[in-house]
């Protein structure tokens, strides 16, 4: 048994996300005893997720092992911290729908909108300097945490921590496993059983290899798609597949807005997107802050033991009726808390410098593969090389990322324009002149919420 104590410091702790962290790494059995340290500058979303966590924790049994600390300032929190998980939310909702709305007078339809393209670039600017400070005082306060970063962009976030701070670090989605998980119902193969091999970038890696005992699993999705039915589920992702070879990680939705082929036109559109995350054009604008106003809501219902309702669940975005399940998620943090608390190996998926992991993809960016956490950190592992027709949507990406980041550090206001006159959907719509003018009227319209030197 491991008698030592850990602290996770949460930023952005209001998050949907920190139900599932904090009793995850309660669960973790070497972990006896710690402290969930809890950040949020919304004090009434803080203290809510106070309660939840200290009621979660009870039902649990965990409620004598685990202190909880709380503030709205970060500073007062950091100093000990173990293991520091980001999923902060800067302006969102007062931004959200000129992320969409302004790209749409363009012809630029987005479904998400929060990664690349003309609104994962705003969110960008909205976000990193943010930060930027967190990592600078988490630098000076506690040095030797593991940084394990939820926030979009992913890759932007993750590039700007390597270029800025010497702590280890990692970005964590959730959408390689639950892809994994998604193949292994399509295919009807236990999830265990099946073989798998993935890298690329985030919301953009691919799923190279698929096997269940040792049998190619891609001739049997490529029989099932012929059945459009069974198409439309994922009609996208399993187009992708078709045409190119492998499977990619992210929602049909989401991935639809990072390539030129399926946004572009409104019978495109309408042949390939549907409602939700399969594609409907804005999506998360038109849904997110109902859905944070009404999580808040269903979170108040179930800490005063009143019944939550489909009706709730549906507003607030939630699958479960009660957010105590008893069990670890799919969600790689606890992972790494456990495998670094007790050296015990481990492998998750996660965005991380490419040092020469990905042969065919620019080495001064952040890809997304295999990594072993033990008792000494993160260690990646090199993949090699993707094929061609993979890593060429890839880098377009990787080009946006690159810029964007570089135009931030540097107050470089053409780079931030150029970073979005490299997205791909963008580009299939708009000329160069186009892009320049809508930048400057997102920049005008955001104006109170990013850096002076853009606007």
């Amino acid at each position: 048994m491991y008698e030592r104590a850990v602290k996770v410091l949460i930023m952005g702790a209001g998050s949907f996300f920190t139900n599932a962290w904090i009793q995850d790494i309660a669960l973790i059995p070497s972990i006896q005893k710690g402290v969930f340290a809890l950040v949020d500058i919304d004090p009434h979303r803080l203290a809510l997720t106070v309660d939840m966590a200290k009621k979660m924790l009870s039902h649990l049994g965990k409620a004598e092992q685990w202190e909880i600390q709380h503030s709205i300032k970060r500073r007062d929190l950091m100093e000990g911290t173990d293991y520091l998980v980001s999923t902060i939310e800067v302006s969102g909702l007062e931004t959200v729908a000129s992320d969409y709305e302004i790209p749409l007078k363009y012809g630029i339809d987005q479904c998400i909108g929060d990664t690349v393209g003309p609104g994962g670039v705003m969110k960008a600017l909205r976000t990193v300097p943010e930060w930027m400070e967190i990592l600078k005082d988490a630098q000076e306060l506690c040095p030797e945490a593991l940084v394990l970063n939820y926030t979009n962009p992913m890759g932007i976030m993750t590039l700007v921590g390597v270029e800025v701070s010497d702590m280890q670090q990692v970005g964590l989605c959730h959408s390689v496993q639950g892809t994994a998980a998604r193949l292994a119902q399509y295919t009807g193969v236990p999830l265990e059983e099946m073989e798998w091999e993935c890298a690329g970038i985030n919301h953009l890696a691919w799923f190279t290899k698929l096997r269940h005992n040792g049998r190619d699993l891609y001739p049997l999705l490529k029989q099932k798609i012929e059945d459009p039915h069974f198409k439309k589920q994922d009609a996208v992702r399993f187009e992708l597949m078709k045409q190119l070879g492998a499977f990619p990680t992210e929602s049909s939705g989401h991935v639809s807005e990072y390539l030129p082929y399926f946004r572009k036109r409104k019978d495109l559109i309408q042949n390939y997107c549907s409602e939700g995350y399969l594609g409907e054009s804005g999506f998360y604008s038109k849904n997110w802050p109902n859905w944070r106003k009404s999580l808040d809501n269903t979170r108040k219902k179930w800490l005063s033991n009143e019944p939550i309702t489909g009706e709730d669940l549906k507003n607030s975005n939630m699958k479960e009726e009660n957010p105590i399940m008893g069990k670890r998620s799919v969600e790689y943090g606890s992972i790494i808390v456990e495998a670094h608390h007790t050296g015990k190996p481990a492998v998750v998926h996660a965005n991380i410098y490419n040092d020469h992991l990905i042969e065919n993809l620019p080495f001064n960016g952040v890809v997304e593969v295999a990594v072993v956490v033990d008792r000494n950190g993160f260690h990646p592992c090199r993949f090699g090389s993707l094929p061609e027709q993979l890593v060429a949507l890839n880098r377009p990406m990787m080009a946006l990322q690159r810029l964007c980041v570089d135009g931030i550090i540097h107050r470089d206001r053409e780079a931030v324009i150029h970073a979005m006159m490299m997205d791909p959907l963008t580009a299939a719509v708009c000329s160069l002149e186009e892009t320049r003018k809508m930048a400057q009227e997102l920049f005008q319209a955001q104006k109170n919420y990013i850096p002076d030197f853009v606007v």
